[in-house]
């Protein structure tokens, strides 16, 4: 863990629970994309950039999740770097409390106010074309997170944050985390159409050609959708859905995957809703939903 792996050229990613990526600029200046989960891995960046006897000038985010800016505050006490992200994922950023919040739908209680939810706060500027490296393409991800981007660097060497979810993720844990399922969709369509020389995804290996993994995401996706719809068929609550849905799927409720999956279900809900395949009603003072 934490091996640094040339993807091509000057293009690297630090093999970690999420992958950095890490992009030479000169022989002594790098920037890096994203900065790992926390801390420990703001110190483990460190060591190879001392190792290496590389400066750091900028982070790059790709979007504002723990796992994804945990190390920011760290590295940018140490070295004084920018961190830029883009739209809402910059507020995100420097106001932490924001990801255990939305997820839950108000104030969190200590129990997701951790370090897999909640990172530290640190100073974050908007991301625009204008801060890029020479050569960098931004690319839009919408889907997953608000406004999730990812990297084309000069090596035509593209990361893609966590666009899709490895086959292994979803063999196991089958609802995988998302904000907005239209854009997720959309972006997958779109990323199936795309070249690149290597592909860099944050929560699975690096590879030429994604269309068969983005094309399993997006069956995965329509299946949790036809299942909801299936539940939904004699009316249902949220929290009663939900219960069906970690019971069909095996899954072991706590309150982080309560919030994370219930989080993903509801944006189901109100995709489904918006498609004219699902409709809600209150009976007894309680939100039900059905299937149109």
């Amino acid at each position: 863990m934490f091996e640094l792996v040339c993807a091509k050229g000057s293009s690297f990613y630090i093999q970690s629970p999420a992958k950095i990526g890490l992009v030479k600029l000169s022989e002594s200046e790098v920037v890096l994309i994203d900065s790992g989960n926390d801390k420990d891995a703001g110190r483990k960046i460190r060591q190879i950039l001392d190792a290496n006897h590389w400066k750091l000038s900028a982070i790059y985010l790709t979007h504002s999740n723990a796992d994804h800016i945990g190390g920011c505050q760290y590295l940018q006490r140490q070295t004084g770097c920018k961190v830029y992200a883009p739209g809402i994922e910059c507020d995100f950023s420097r106001h932490t409390l924001l990801e255990p919040s939305f997820l839950y739908g108000g104030y969190p209680c200590k129990e997701l106010r951790n370090k897999f939810l909640m990172a530290q706060s640190f100073d974050c500027e908007e991301l625009t074309a204008q801060v890029l490296p020479e050569g960098w393409e931004l690319i839009e991800l919408p889907g997953h997170f608000f406004d999730m981007v990812g990297y084309r660097t000069a090596d035509d060497v593209l990361y893609l944050a966590d666009a899709f979810s490895s086959v292994e993720t979803l063999d196991k844990y089958r609802i995988g985390f998302i904000y907005d399922v239209g854009a997720y969709l959309e972006t997958l369509e779109k990323l199936m159409e795309m070249e690149a020389a290597v592909f860099v995804p944050s929560h699975t290996e690096a590879a030429e050609d994604i269309k068969e993994l983005c094309r399993y995401n997006m069956d995965v996706v329509l299946e949790i959708a036809g299942r909801i719809k299936e539940f939904c068929a004699e009316g249902i609550s949220t929290e009663v859905l939900l219960q069906k849905l970690f019971k069909h799927y095996g899954l072991s409720m706590n309150m982080g995957q309560h919030v994370l999956v219930g989080s993903t279900v509801r944006s189901y809900l109100g995709w489904m809703k918006d498609r004219g395949e699902l409709d809600f009603c209150f009976e007894d003072e309680m939100l039900i939903w059905k299937t149109v």
